[in-house]
């Protein structure tokens, strides 16, 4: 069931100013292209894959963010030249538990739960994979800095979505002068939502004292019947929201029908880079601001931390993607239409190959 609450972020104390100037220099820093750092040492993927695969088992595959990662992790493995499959799902536990099930019979070295799957409905599944020599990851699944990976993993590559979120509240902080009065939304089932969500709301609470905002919890099996009234009638009883923050981009397809049936001139601020979402913003006015991550890279720098736990390598628990910030001035370079690759460069392709020992 949709769950209500709201956040007051005013502050009781005498009456400051917001942060801009931080929120404009954290803006300034993921405008920049994205260049590739390495994650660890150069080791030669080859040889140490030669004997080893990987199974991969997503959220869902009918959500393109983690079709275009799976594609990442696919075409890396290409690259490096081992067995690599990409199981089917459609949001079912069922189907995890099938995967992983298959992942252990067919003789797979390490399973990858990628892309917001919760493991912790899987905790009897993942310990008899391990149980039986199958290493056990997940690929941007939890916070980097604010979420443990849990002892029943064998380890995890993770995102830095607290920046994310950060970048979401600074962008409306700025553009309303710290007058900020946002409709937050987003699916408290999936792993990643807390850190973003959280980001968003601590961020305007710690640098915006006249900023408001209102939280509200659409699963996303709900999204089609429940986010669009839910938006619509918030944007009704508050006439004076500016900013709508749905912490995943693709929520967009039912706020901006609220927006427009609600007569609001909210705009649409959030995170992901999806294709659609883009495409929204480059024709029209509504979207303003998305926060995006190569899905291509996150695909191979998943694949690179996996390599390195199956490798007996030191261990990388933080992906190395770098958020990167689309607006009407550069939109047009993520495609026509809109790719989940286009726009952030390519510099990961040649930095990882070299980082492998690959020409």
């Amino acid at each position: 069931m949709r769950t209500l609450a709201t956040a007051a972020l005013a502050l009781a104390a005498t009456p400051a100013l917001a942060d801009i100037e931080a929120a404009r220099a954290l803006i300034a820093q993921y405008s920049q292209l994205p260049q590739f750092e390495a994650p660890g040492p150069a080791f030669d993927a080859k040889a140490c894959m030669a004997d080893k695969s990987m199974f991969v088992i997503p959220l869902t595959n009918a959500n393109p963010f983690n079709a275009a990662i799976s594609a990442g992790m696919v075409e890396a493995a290409g690259v490096v030249g081992f067995r690599i499959r990409d199981w089917e799902t459609q949001l079912d536990p069922t189907q995890w538990i099938q995967g992983i099930n298959t992942a252990v019979a067919e003789g797979y070295s390490l399973i990858d739960l990628q892309g917001g799957l919760p493991p912790e409905f899987l905790v009897p599944q993942i310990m008899e994979a391990r149980a039986k020599g199958v290493k056990v990851t997940a690929t941007h699944n939890w916070d980097a800095t604010t979420q443990a990976i849990p002892e029943f993993m064998d380890s995890a590559a993770n995102t830095d979505y607290v920046t994310m979120g950060q970048l979401i509240a600074a962008w409306a902080i700025v553009q309303t002068g710290g007058k900020v009065n946002a409709l937050v939304l987003g699916p408290d089932e999936i792993t990643p939502t807390a850190p973003l969500r959280d980001a968003i709301l601590g961020y305007l609470r710690d640098n915006c004292p006249d900023c408001k905002a209102t939280y509200i919890n659409v699963p996303v099996n709900e999204w089609a019947t429940q986010g669009q009234p839910a938006t619509q009638n918030a944007l009704l009883a508050d006439p004076s929201i500016n900013y709508v923050l749905p912490v995943y981009d693709s929520m967009a397809s039912f706020i901006a029908p609220a927006i427009q049936i609600a007569g609001s001139r909210a705009k649409i601020v959030s995170y992901n880079g999806t294709p659609f979402v883009l495409d929204m913003m480059r024709e029209g006015d509504m979207v303003e601001m998305i926060v995006g991550e190569s899905l291509g890279w996150v695909g191979y720098a998943g694949v690179d931390a996996n390599m390195r736990l199956l490798c007996g390598l030191e261990p990388v628990t933080k992906l190395n993607t770098p958020a990167y910030i689309f607006t009407d001035a550069n939109v047009a370079t993520a495609g026509v239409p809109a790719t989940y690759n286009d726009g952030y460069g390519d510099s990961h392709i040649a930095g990882f190959k070299a980082l492998w020992g690959i020409q």
